[in-house]
């Protein structure tokens, strides 16, 4: 009888968290466009543009469809071999500004990604997140790298309306366009501080062209660089948990996570 109660409350688990959506606030019809956003941040630095895009998103100038959060699976065995299950919520694309009919992807840094983050009660993926969600994916492009100019903002309007010439109004989870910024302990063991990590832009192949990189200091970010946001709870056997509590786990940790400790878990701001 209690394995029955057991089972049957994770399925109930299971079914309510079956969609998530974040709670934004409702966007304002005279807010900024994506292409307005690009208009205006073309000739900020880095500090103007990363706040520019701060208050807009916080202010909920964000595409409706970017809201709703889609589920990715994974599985693992634990030392006796018995299968262990997960399930996290992604948003189906990168962050992005604007209305539903004008929007576009915005790049940022990790320290205004985790400020927003933080806000919509998200964080930010692992490595092995970033491989799980380009499997999930249902839209899967090859990437675009683009040689010059690759920090300016300019360059990076121009790959996001490059992604959409690709994506041809195809919806569902995306993958393949970006390098994700990634929570890493490389960022920790790293001689040098103020690292941002940076991972994958699979191709059609299933390869990453960027391999786990600390190279960059965290206010560096180009074209390539996409926010990819994940729900803070982690379902484990239709089980809620936080995500910190899932990486603190010696045995669960491999769920979310292919490094070592696992122990690097949101960027300062």
């Amino acid at each position: 009888m209690n394995k029955i109660v057991t089972y049957f409350l994770a399925f109930v688990l299971v079914s309510c968290s079956a969609s998530k959506k974040i709670f934004v606030t409702e966007r304002n019809n005279s807010a900024i466009t994506g292409t307005e956003f690009y208009k205006q941040a073309v000739a900020f630095n880095w500090q103007r543009r990363d706040s520019f895009a701060v208050k807009e998103i916080l202010g909920g100038n964000i595409p409706s469809f970017l809201k709703r959060f889609v589920p990715v699976h994974t599985e693992i065995k634990d030392p006796n071999g018995k299968s262990i299950t997960a399930t996290f919520y992604v948003s189906p694309d990168y962050l992005s500004i604007g209305s539903d009919d004008d929007w576009a992807r915005i790049d940022i840094t990790p320290m205004a990604a985790q400020k927003i983050a933080d806000s919509f009660h998200c964080f930010l993926p692992a490595r092995k997140m970033v491989d799980d969600i380009y499997k999930a994916a249902k839209v899967k492009l090859e990437p675009v790298p683009m040689y010059a100019f690759r920090d300016s903002t300019v360059t990076m309007y121009h790959h996001h309306l490059i992604i959409e010439g690709q994506r041809k109004q195809r919806n569902g989870l995306i993958a393949g366009i970006k390098k994700d910024v990634v929570i890493s302990e490389k960022i920790t063991k790293d001689p040098k501080p103020n690292r941002v990590a940076i991972y994958g832009w699979h191709k059609l192949d299933g390869n990453p062209i960027q391999p786990l990189y600390t190279g960059h200091v965290n206010w560096y970010v180009d074209y390539s660089h996409g926010i990819r946001l994940v729900y803070r709870t982690i379902y484990v056997n239709g089980r809620p948990m936080d995500y910190i509590d899932v990486l603190k786990d010696k045995v669960l940790k491999k769920l979310l996570c292919d490094e070592e400790d696992c122990d690097f878990y949101r960027y300062p701001y």
